[in-house]
């Protein structure tokens, strides 16, 4: 690690640095905890190669006395691993010439084929659709209702019915990423949990993000619901997503756990390799590699890109990432969003899920806490 990185990332203080600079920031957060949008928070923003706000704020839950969130707590951060872990070891792949974006599925998987009664639709499923969410695929089905072990969870996602032709009809599908993880382990010959370690965060200095953290850690976690009627116990240290903990909390659409200056590192990696920083230690992708994956996808109108999502008109990420921003969210109400153009990065962690799932406060509270970053800026 070089001297600059290694100030960039190791000294970020416990308190805030620029706090002045981003009052607007502290605000909106702040509002958000006392409405009761979410318990507590940590967020960071990196730009032009210097972190410029790291904090947190607020406290696990709502229960005098909860535990404090700080820099380092570790949350659960849902369907960010999609980006984090699952693209990008596609994306690595693909640099390497290893996968190919028109490879059918069913050369990779051939359950995904084999035994329908007509298969014409899925022979046409290509690792591209997967990845573009235009695969046909449903977007969510509760395998875990009746699926209890990982390989009845997964021949239920092999068999599911494709309901629209691949590339017409765009469907955010955690299936999709379901079985393109699994894909990817097949044709690296490895799980994504040993894939994701040794090329995305060991070579990051990502050194606290990892699926299914030991159960001595789990107290140190911000719990992310009451669960009454699934697991029937308070969800804390272990994967929320039902399917994901059906396939034993380590999966392609979520199951990772992370903090906001691993995800700056993650982050810092993208631009790096964007912006050909040829000598940086945190660059693991080429420019053409990151320029294939953020380039939006069919059909007209989606906002996806490739793993990725792009800024709609009505984005999370607020009024000021450029459309040449790529991102992502986690239903646990967790966020990271990177506009490539003016190199600038902001990770928003929270558990809005606390005690339960109702509010939908964090629709609200995303944009806003976007814009207040990059009006501080």
């Amino acid at each position: 690690m070089d001297s600059a990185r290694s100030e960039t990332f190791n000294s970020i203080p416990d308190k805030a640095l620029g706090a002045g600079q981003f009052a607007a920031v502290y605000k909106v957060l702040q509002e958000a905890i006392d409405s009761q949008a979410f318990p507590g928070c940590a967020f960071g923003v990196l730009a032009g190669g210097s972190v410029l706000l790291a904090d947190a704020l607020g406290s696990f839950t709502y229960e005098n006395g909860a535990p404090n969130i700080d820099l380092s707590t570790l949350f659960d951060i849902a369907s960010l691993t999609k980006v984090v872990s699952t693209t990008a070891i596609a994306m690595l792949l693909f640099e390497r010439g290893v996968l190919r974006l028109e490879t059918p599925i069913g050369d990779l998987l051939p359950g995904f084929v084999v035994g329908r009664a007509n298969s014409e639709l899925a022979r046409r499923v290509t690792v591209h659709n997967l990845l573009a969410h235009n695969s046909g695929l449903p977007g969510y089905v509760e395998f875990f209702q009746t699926a209890n072990t990982p390989s009845a969870l997964f021949r239920a996602c092999l068999e599911l019915p494709i309901e629209n032709t691949p590339g017409e009809r765009v469907e955010y599908s955690d299936p999709g990423f379901i079985l393109l993880g699994k894909a990817l382990e097949i044709l690296n010959r490895d799980s994504l949990s040993v894939m994701a370690r040794k090329e995305i965060f060991a070579p990051l200095g990502m050194s606290a993000t990892r699926f299914r953290p030991p159960r001595p850690q789990w107290a140190t976690i911000p719990p992310t619901e009451i669960d009454n009627s699934f697991r029937h116990r308070t969800l804390q240290g272990e994967v929320q997503d039902e399917n994901a903990y059906v396939l034993d909390g380590i999966a392609g659409h979520a199951g990772l756990f992370s903090n906001v200056p691993d995800l700056l590192r993650f982050a810092s990696g993208i631009l790096a390799g964007y912006h050909n920083a040829e000598l940086a230690t945190s660059r693991i992708f080429s420019s053409e590699t990151i320029e294939s994956f953020a380039r939006r996808q069919g059909p007209e109108g989606s906002s996806r890109a490739l793993g990725w999502d792009t800024p709609s008109a009505e984005s999370s990420a607020g009024r000021h990432f450029s459309s040449h921003s790529i991102g992502h969210l986690g239903y646990s109400g967790c966020s990271l969003w990177i506009d490539l153009e003016s190199s600038v990065a902001v990770a928003l962690l929270t558990n809005r899920t606390w005690p339960d799932r109702k509010s939908q406060a964090i629709k609200q509270v995303r944009p806003a806490f976007h814009n207040a970053v990059r009006e501080s800026l």
